[in-house]
């Protein structure tokens, strides 16, 4: 039960971080592709033909700061295997990108309060 309450709680930090970047104007091109090396939470695209960038972003929710920050979660083993992943959904979809970027979203879901969404660019 408690797996399931997790993956209820990171599916819904997911969706608002989706949406925070929806409403930055960016493009969802995948959430949750998954790899023999790993998943990436989210897939986006900012901009436009030679200026368009591909976001990689990874998603970090909690309930509480019992454990810290959200984003005090993304170690630099995380990073390190998002700069992999990145690599291998860019073959794997022969999408040739202009730039590419690294982002993190820190979800705060608190009981009574309104979600914190903290989305921060270009981590590495």
């Amino acid at each position: 039960m408690a797996d399931r309450w997790k993956a209820r709680v990171g599916h819904r930090g997911e969706d608002l971080a989706a949406a925070a970047l929806q409403a930055e104007g960016m493009r969802m091109l995948q959430r949750n592709w998954r790899c023999s090396t790993g998943e990436i939470d989210i897939v986006a695209s900012e901009g436009e033909g030679a200026g368009r960038t591909i976001v990689f972003c990874e998603v970090k929710c909690r309930t509480g700061l019992g454990y810290g920050d959200p984003l005090e979660a993304i170690t630099y083993e995380k990073l390190r295997r998002l700069r992999q992943l990145s690599a291998e959904w860019l073959a794997a979809n022969e999408l040739p990108p202009t730039g590419i970027r690294l982002d993190a979203i820190g979800v705060l879901l608190r009981p009574g309060v309104v979600p914190l969404v903290n989305h921060v660019r270009g981590i590495g």
